[in-house]
């Protein structure tokens, strides 16, 4: 299912206005301009229809430019089309009855003898209204090429076609398009009289250009027939005109994308009939979003409808879905005199009538079956290419129908949201000043909704700040009428036991993963997983890809408000009690009633004795669920004042005192941190189906050690550090058992059977033998413990999943368990029988086992195999076939052997292993990632793996060969380190992002692809290469090259736009020109003995951090590095000069020069801003010298300091040593600790 983000829902949600603007003039969009470059001339016997490429769609308009793309054609042309024609031969017939019949379908039409005014100079006026005209129809015929004003004309004609806001068709009336092209012929002979006129060269030319255009040859046409030919030429111009004029309402946020998702979906089957169903909440958008599909594309169909209402139409009266037919046959058949009998005659016409005509039918609010099988029975119904669109709440009946495509209507995201509210509270896309924060809340309220967002944007509009406070205050408590109206649709339709889930889920389970709420309500005597199929289905709840319950604010709200409105001052009447406050309150002032049935508690902060004393009148009590205060978890926590100890001392649970009660009809019993040691006596439990009891205080089932039957129990959950033993005999009927938390228990009795019991969990106890004796229903076992003995059931035939982790089994015996899918061993595991074939096993994960040998041959459906820490491990015997195989990783074993050639589908393969030999399969087309770290192998082919996107070979020390197939044109990311190779091609990997060379000291040759676009990473370390060339790497981001201390030639980029990190170090590189780096951020230059020349095609505007280590440069221009912020040349002995214009150091906070002992001067550059050139340098020698001490630091007096000396340059018409300094501290992290440090890395001559 494909989901699209929403808008407003005009049909839902009231919206007043649907204007969409579909003129006859307008600019041509991105489609037209690909239309106009793809046309060709026309050829001899070829029908019309193939001289035009299929149109594509619009390009997507971004939201935020949604409100400017709805200019008219009218703003830009003043007539949709021109005709251009010649002579007597066709002025009459033909030009008349195209003229008229363009002025017919209301597209405005310019004819000279009809538009030229009297006494004006026809030739200005002429070429004004070709400027002026969007469409230019040229009718040639045989005496066309006579009159030189048609030649003039049509010179400008082309003149205007060649830009894109023009386009030129030409019509062959009687002649034909090779003889208007070479000029032959009675063209030839009309085209004579011309030859000694001055603009016969662009006459010739402007006819072979035209003859050469798409368009219509008449007797090649319709057979020759000039109505029908007519009727196409306007046919097409009418399209080309509504096509470029479809624009959204500028209020219709976000449209135009929205629209082009479900066109997508629509063109994969083109010649089919396409039913589309667009599925969402009330008020979310399905109707706009239909409606602007249909306005998009309904000039392309035969015949069309916008059926609206569908439901409330339906339900009106006995007449609707008659009605309904009428209105489709109606409007796809312009025929509005159809009258239907009944629905089923109606059904039988449809099918009849409408089959010959290419229809686009919306159905819009659909929510039974029956609708669609009498408005859309079956695709026979429809010409093929007939597209029916479907809004509904409902999935299920877009399923029932049988339709396959399927859009899930999202909300507003938050950007949207404030775009469509300030649209309708200000009139303007975003919030006026001071309204900003007041606007996020109401968007926030509305949660995405734009039903909610376009009513309180207009209620607000014009409303000061203390009333939308008092309306988002009123919100709290009172919900918005206007929505819960449309909401309350999608409620009312459910059946009653639907209804009790969906309050359910509003008030109690909303945010519960699925699996735990078809516990509650299966427990509360629901049929949960058809139930929640059906709200999910209607919209009213989302099962997310984190498999939990989730439900929009405004249904939560809708909910609540349903279970509040009988007894709106009364929450002890209510069924469901769900806000701490209200529960407090019933509770504590002893008002429980039976009315009573849901209890959500958390964190109270009553008492024990008012708690069980206020549960005790609320006798019909089935749902509980509640948490008490958490006591252990940290007092600093828990009470990080006087006042909160304070109240926690009154308020917190008085276990000796009082004992526990809960109503006999309690059917779900859920409560973390349970204070109790046991269940209370008094406690009957004879509807009990659901315990659990997290982090508990509980000792023992019941009190006394009563043994008590919980006959009805069929899900229990218990932690807690003081349970020693569980006597599973207490629940004959328990399908799920889940027993931990860190304590004693070292008991678990078993009767004899356990016929019920599906699932079992054990963790964190001490628990070291298990006997699941008979347990023939058991579908997922568990067990997190330290295990040492485990007997298992002879057969398990439903068993499913295993799970032994942290035990210390040394044998297990799998028994007969034919339908396992999932095996997850962690023990120190010598001994594993597999008695039977495991054909449904699909997963399987070994860690930490002892194991030498490991036969997988009874598992030939294996789909995920993972083995590690198998130290010990040397022998692995697979399958004859793997055909499901898609992920294998092995680490840390002995294994020296691997056989995967019988796994086609590979998709992921991981092995750390002593691996000599791996054999691939000769085609594994599925492959993306291929780890073989540390191996040993010495030839790797990859055979066809046209999928591999990664390749990490590292630590493959006796690598030699590797065999890359002929293309990897997926190959994103690869790793190599410590091999053998010498020579690595790469030419066939056009795709790499990421490449990353260690420690190859073999490598001397390394070829890459001769345009590598995508590469993004390159590092190479230890490396003996020569030459390298990544000349054609311009999106590259990262380069580091370190150890190559054999590289003498290294060629960067012309331009690298995207690098930002560059690393030399070691290099016998003599000169660097990094090209244009505008992006570069940090430059490092280390070791580069020889380095002589550095080169910065132009300013490094980011560059913040320049580090060169021993180098041989003898001169720096900072000019090009502008924003420097660190600079370090250390021992770079040649250094005697570094270029800095005045103001170029001001970010710099750290300078090291240490060691530049050949270092002479700084040259200042004086700029002339008015003429923006360089005047002459200022140089300052070393010529002066200011020697002095200091006793302490000058810019912190009050800190002592060890004597230190330095000698700088000094100057008086130049910023002084001790601004400069000043500087250098202020802007650094100046500590005059290192003060010394400092100024000992500075040399002969600092400069500011």
């Amino acid at each position: 299912m494909k989901n699209l983000t929403n808008y407003e829902d005009l049909e839902d949600d009231g919206y007043g206005s649907e204007r969409f603007l579909v003129g006859k003039l307008g600019e041509m969009d991105e489609s037209k301009k690909s239309l106009k470059s793809q046309q060709r001339r026309t050829a001899p016997n070829s029908s019309p229809n193939r001289l035009y490429p299929s149109f594509s769609y619009p390009s997507i308009i971004p939201i935020s430019m949604a409100s400017s793309s709805t200019s008219s054609i009218h703003k830009s042309f003043t007539y949709d089309v021109l005709l251009s024609f010649g002579g007597k031969d066709n002025r009459t017939n033909f030009i008349d009855h195209l003229y008229h019949a363009l002025l017919d379908r209301n597209i405005r039409t310019y004819k000279d003898d009809e538009e030229i005014n009297k006494g004006n100079r026809i030739n200005d006026e002429l070429m004004e209204s070709i400027e002026a005209s969007k469409y230019f129809i040229i009718v040639f015929s045989k005496n066309y090429a006579s009159s030189s004003w048609c030649l003039d004309e049509l010179v400008k004609i082309m003149d205007c076609h060649k830009t894109t806001k023009h386009t030129a068709y030409p019509v062959f009336y009687d002649v034909e398009p090779t003889k208007v092209r070479k000029q032959s012929r009675e063209v030839g002979e009309a085209f004579a009289r011309h030859e000694k006129e001055e603009a016969v060269g662009k006459w010739r030319k402007a006819l072979k250009e035209a003859a050469d255009l798409a368009g219509w040859e008449l007797k090649n046409t319709a057979g020759g027939h000039e109505a029908k030919c007519i009727r196409q030429i306007v046919e097409k111009v009418s399209l080309e005109l509504r096509s470029i004029n479809v624009h959204i309402d500028k209020n219709l946020v976000g449209m135009e994308i929205r629209v082009n998702d479900i066109l997508s979906s629509l063109e994969t089957a083109s010649d089919d009939v396409r039913m589309i169903g667009i599925k969402g909440i009330g008020g979310g958008g399905k109707t706009t979003l239909a409606r602007a599909v249909f306005n998009k594309i309904s000039y392309q169909f035969e015949g069309k409808s916008f059926v609206d209402k569908v439901r409330e139409a339906s339900n009106a009266s006995s007449s609707g879905l008659k009605l309904l037919q009428s209105q489709i046959l109606s409007n796809v058949l312009n025929n509005h005199g159809i009258n239907v009998g009944s629905v089923s005659e109606g059904k039988n016409m449809m099918s009849w009538m409408i089959g010959g005509r290419k229809s686009l039918i919306v159905l819009d609010d659909v929510d039974h079956v029956e609708q669609l099988e009498a408005l859309a029975g079956d695709p026979s119904w429809f010409k093929p290419g007939s597209i029916i669109i479907i809004t509904t709440r409902d999935e299920h009946v877009l399923i029932a129908h049988g339709v396959k495509l399927i859009h899930n209507v999202n909300l507003l995201s938050e950007e949207e949201a404030i775009w469509l509210f300030s649209r309708h509270a200000f009139g303007k896309e975003i919030p006026i000043e001071g309204y900003e924060e007041l606007s996020r809340q109401v968007v926030c309220y509305a949660a995405g909704l734009p039903l909610t967002i376009k009513v309180l944007g207009s209620f607000l509009c014009g409303k000061n700040k203390l009333e939308w406070k008092e309306a988002l205050a009123r919100l709290e408590t009172i919900p918005l009428k206007e929505t819960q109206k449309v909401l309350e649709l999608s409620y009312t339709g459910l059946d009653d036991d639907y209804k009790e889930i969906f309050l359910d889920v509003a008030t109690i389970l909303k945010g519960w993963s699925k699996h735990s709420t078809i516990e509650a309500l299966e427990s509360c005597g629901f049929h949960p997983r058809i139930g929640l199929r059906v709200l999910e289905q209607k919209s009213l709840i989302t099962i997310g890809n984190d498999e939990c319950v989730g439900m929009h604010d405004h249904f939560e709200e809708l909910g609540r408000n349903i279970v509040r409105r009988l007894h709106p001052d009364m929450p002890n009447k209510h069924s469901r009690l769900w806000d701490r406050k209200e529960i407090e309150d019933i509770l504590a002032n002893d008002m429980g009633t039976e009315a009573t049935r849901c209890i959500r508690f958390y964190r109270g902060r009553l008492n024990q004795e008012i708690f069980m004393k206020g549960l005790r009148k609320m006798k019909e009590l089935q749902f509980l669920d509640a948490e008490a205060l958490e006591l252990n978890q940290g007092i600093n926590k828990l009470i990080p004042n006087f006042l909160d100890a304070l109240a926690f001392l009154c308020c917190s649970w008085k276990f000796d005192e009082v004992s526990p009660y809960f109503p006999d009809a309690l059917r779900y019993l859920r409560w973390n941190r349970y204070p109790f040691r046991s269940l209370p006596g008094t406690f009957q439990a004879n509807n009990l189906v659901a315990l659990q009891l997290d982090f508990s205080n509980i000792v023992q089932l019941w009190e006394g050690g009563e043994r008590k039957v919980l006959n009805k129990l069929r899900f229990l959950q218990l932690s807690g550090p003081e349970l020693r033993t569980f006597d599973l005999g207490l629940t004959p009927n328990l399908e799920k058992l889940t027993l931990g938390g860190h304590g004693d228990l070292v008991e678990l009795c078993m009767p004899d059977e356990c016929s019920k019991l599906r699932f079992l969990k054990l963790y964190g106890s001490k628990l070291t033998t298990l006997n699941l004796g008979l347990t023939p229903n058991l579908e997922e076992l568990d067990l997190n413990i330290d295990l040492v003995e485990l007997y298992m059931p002879l057969e398990c035939s439903k068993l499913r999943s295993l799970e032994i982790r942290s035990s210390k089994l040394r044998t297990l015996d799998l028994g007969l368990i034919p339908n396992l899918e999932k095996l997850d061993l962690n023990s120190d595991l010598v001994e594993l029988y597999m008695s039977v074939e495991c054909s449904k096993l699909r997963s399987l994960k070994f860690t930490g086992s002892k194991l030498t040998t490991l036969d997988l041959g009874l598992t030939p459906n294996l789909e995920k195999l993972r083995l590690r820490g198998h130290g010990d491990l040397v022998e692995l015997y697979m399958p004859a076939e793997c055909l499901n195989l898609r992920s294998v990783k092995l680490y840390g074993s002995k294994l020296r052997t691997l056989d995967l050639r019988m796994t086609p589908i590979l998709e992921k393969l991981d092995l750390n292993s002593d691996l000599v030999e791996l054999y691939m399969p000769v085609e594994c087309s599925n492959l993306r990632s291929l780890q073989l770290e540390g191996s040993n192998i010495r030839m790797l082919d990859l055979g066809l793996t046209p999928s591999l996107e990664k390749l990490d070979l590292n630590k493959c020390y006796n690598l030699g060969e590797i065999h890359v197939p002929n293309e990897c044109l997926k190959l994103k990311d690869l790793k190599l380190s410590g091999s053998k190779l010498r020579t690595l091609d790469l030419g066939h990997a056009p795709n790499l992002e990421k490449l990353s060379l260690l420690s190859c000291d073999n490598l001397v040759e390394l070829h890459t692809s001769q345009r590598c676009l995508n590469f993004k990473y390159i590092y190479l370390h230890s490396i003996n290469l020569r030459t390298l060339d990544i000349g054609m790497t311009l999106n590259l981001n990262s380069l580091e090259l370190t150890r190559c201390n054999y590289l003498e030639e290294f060629h960067m980029p012309c331009s690298s736009l995207n690098l930002t990190y560059l690393r030399v170090i070691e290099s016998n590189l003599r000169t660097l020109d990094i090209g244009l780096t505008p992006y570069l951020n940090w430059l490092e230059l280390i070791n580069c003995h020889y380095l002589e020349e550095f080169h910065i095609t132009d300013e490094c505007q980011n560059l913040k951090y320049l580090v060169v280590h021993r180098s041989k440069l003898r001169t720096l221009d900072l000019g090009l590095t502008p924003n420097l912020r660190k600079l370090v040349f250390k021992e770079c002995y040649n250094l005697v000069e570094i270029h800095a214009p005045i103001g170029y150091l001001e970010n710099v906070f750290y300078i090291d020069l240490s060691g530049c002992f050949g270092f002479r001067s700084f040259v200042f550059h004086k700029k002339d801003n008015s003429s923006a050139k360089l005047s002459d340098s200022v140089e300052v020698r070393p010529l002066t010298e200011l020697h002095f001490t200091l006793e302490r630091c000058p810019f912190h007096p009050d800190k002592d300091l060890p004597k230190f000396e330095s000698t700088c340059i000094h100057k008086e018409d130049l910023p002084s040593l001790t601004r400069s300094l000043e500087k250098l501290f202020s802007q650094g992290l100046c500590a005059c600790t290192k003060l010394e440090t400092i100024l000992r890395s500075i040399p002969k001559a600092f400069v500011s």
